[in-house]
């Protein structure tokens, strides 16, 4: 599927599907919320961003159950907690442990004089390996029988397949998700990163996978 019609489709299923979504969206964004605040008081603190890792695999579950069978309701949600919590901590920790390596990385070129291409590229590969974080949740949680390394060669491949397209997509969902939270904390709490994982899934999904 291309990148605009995986767009187009994520916006009709978040808008049938919002109030069943954005719960679990909230969830995530509180947990990212809380374990920064609480970064800024006690640094070590931030690993607690690591507890967003399931339930980003969770709404991740729920995205891939709407893509595949059409039909969303509230225990999809808990469903995918009790299924790919295992997953989701392994992500999350892998998460925190880029985020706060490419964050010391950008704040060391920064203050040298000569670093800012660094910190540019630094940048750019955050937002790749981004993009692929996110196909490999996907892949992870639509395929449980997949161990993760398997699953992270599985979305590698799907992304070498089309690098052009999944770059569109990916940067698409980031200018979303920057819009969202410059607009306010709240609409990227509760609706852009699910319309996110609902797209992802989309594209990412063989068309034979979806009954609808």
């Amino acid at each position: 599927m291309s990148a605009r019609r995986a767009l187009g489709l994520a916006v009709g299923d978040l808008y049938r599907n919002s109030w069943r979504l954005v719960p679990i969206n909230a969830a995530l964004g509180a947990v990212l919320v809380f374990a920064a605040v609480a970064a800024i008081a006690v640094h070590a603190l931030l690993v607690l961003a690591v507890l967003a890792g399931p339930i980003a695999a969770a709404l991740a579950h729920c995205s891939v159950t709407l893509v595949r069978t059409g039909n969303l309701v509230l225990a999809d949600a808990w469903e995918g907690l009790r299924l790919h919590w295992r997953r989701g901590l392994g992500l999350g920790a892998a998460g925190v442990a880029l985020g706060v390596l490419a964050a010391l990385a950008v704040h060391f070129y920064t203050r040298s004089s000569v670093g800012w291409p660094f910190a540019f590229v630094t940048l750019y590969l955050v937002v790749l390996l981004g993009i692929y974080a996110a196909v490999l949740t996907t892949v992870a949680v639509a395929n449980l029988e997949l161990p993760l390394r398997p699953a992270a060669r599985t979305a590698a491949a799907l992304v070498a397949q089309r690098p052009g397209t999944t770059l569109f997509l990916g940067l698409a969902l980031l200018l979303v998700n920057v819009a969202g939270f410059a607009a306010a904390v709240m609409p990227f709490l509760t609706i852009t990163v699910a319309y996110s994982f609902v797209a992802v899934a989309h594209f990412v999904l063989p068309a034979e996978a979806r009954e609808v």
